[in-house]
């Protein structure tokens, strides 16, 4: 599976941006999807996950109530639109796919190369 990334920008504090990841080689309705992000000097983060069927989502805790992960898996596509950022988001966000749910790393087995985000004050 490869991945790419795109709508990372430079955006202002309380601005929305919505990210979006197309996947070839496979389908991706055979696969959990995720975002994760790294920010300079900090470990890497979970961002949201959606299970393979949409069913179910689920976020980090800084991103709670802000951001919404959804997929398209007639278009191979998923998405994490991004409302009400904050300086604090500012990051390379990656998505991921894999077999198996979960915030961890270790669960997604392919991985886009990034797409940057700064939210400025």
């Amino acid at each position: 599976v490869r991945l790419q990334e795109s709508g990372g920008g430079l955006v202002q504090a309380g601005d929305s941006l919505n990210l979006s990841c197309v996947a070839s080689g496979r389908a991706l309705s055979n696969y959990a999807v995720a975002w994760f992000r790294l920010a300079p000097g900090k470990e890497r983060e979970f961002v949201a996950g959606i299970s393979w069927s949409g069913g179910m989502s689920y976020y980090g805790d800084s991103v709670k109530g802000r951001f919404a992960v959804s997929r398209e898996n007639d278009e191979n596509t998923f998405s994490l639109q991004m409302n009400t950022l904050k300086p604090e988001d500012t990051a390379v966000y990656y998505c991921a796919v894999g077999y198996y749910t979960g915030s961890s790393y270790a669960a997604y087995d392919y991985w886009g190369q990034g797409t940057q985000v700064t939210v400025s004050s």
